[in-house]
């Protein structure tokens, strides 16, 4: 039994670190290593990020200025649109003269501001309107001659007066109104027109007519006068029939674009 009284007891197993890489001596008692205060988690990647509120917070609200700033600026841009439509129903004279090139006098740009199913239209109402200015300005020399054959300085004096109010007059009450109509589409401009076209009409049939009112009618080459002057001159009464011809061209001219706007206006409205 003495033998056995220094043995070790036989139940009492050495403690082998099965980690360690046998730089322990065989018998010491290898310690298990001691968990950190680092958590363990499946992999090396489990730190946790932080997202800092104040980043959050400033994105959210330059979204909200970028809405701002793009509602403002829709804001302004339907502020300008109502203000253009607002100028150009009023009719206020911004645009430049352009008519006729060699004496620019009034504006007309028929082919860049009125719509292309009323240009037609338009066109005839100016074709109107420079025959009136042909007739008056014709009248003026056939009035001429009749006073150099003798017919007196008063019938001459007459038909300059026809002509220098009626040319810029015709221009301002009818076609300039029907003018911008077209452009803008105003109903108020297309009563303007009607109401003064008629009385173009009368003045026109009235001339071509020409009866004794004034001085026997002599101020303007109508039939009547042309009958009565060409009992007197030849000459005379030659450039008064040429004259009546122009004054029911005129007539009909007028007739015929009076139809046609009338007709446009209801068919439009």
């Amino acid at each position: 039994m003495s033998r056995y009284s220094h043995d070790p007891n036989p139940f009492d197993e050495d403690e082998v670190n099965p980690f360690s890489n046998g730089s322990a001596a065989p018998g010491s008692k290898a310690r298990m290593p001691t968990l950190g205060s680092h958590p363990v988690g499946f992999g090396h990647n489990d730190a946790t990020v932080d997202i800092p509120l104040d980043t959050m917070s400033d994105s959210k609200k330059k979204e909200r200025e970028l809405a701002n700033w793009e509602a403002e600026l829709k804001r302004r841009e339907q502020e300008i649109k109502r203000r253009e439509d607002a100028v150009s129903k009023a009719g206020v004279p911004v645009d430049d003269r352009n008519w006729p090139p060699f004496f620019p006098i009034i504006h007309h740009d028929i082919a860049n501001e009125i719509p292309i199913h009323a240009q037609r239209l338009q066109y005839l109402a100016f074709a109107s309107w420079l025959g009136i200015v042909l007739c008056l300005s014709y009248n003026v020399i056939a009035v001429m001659v009749c006073w150099i054959k003798g017919g007196g300085v008063k019938i001459f004096l007459l038909s300059t007066i026809y002509a220098l109010l009626g040319c810029p007059l015709s221009y301002v009450l009818w076609y300039r109104p029907l003018y911008r109509a077209m452009r803008t589409d105003s109903a108020l401009k297309f009563g303007w027109f009607f109401l003064f076209y008629m009385l173009h009409l009368a003045f026109s049939i009235f001339a071509a007519i020409a009866p004794p009112v004034v001085f026997h009618g002599k101020s303007l080459t109508g039939i009547l006068a042309a009958i009565d002057v060409i009992s007197d001159s030849v000459l005379a009464g030659i450039f008064y029939f040429v004259g009546f011809g122009l004054f029911c061209l005129e007539s009909l001219l007028s007739v015929w674009v009076i139809q046609k706007i009338y007709m446009y206006f209801r068919g439009h409205k």
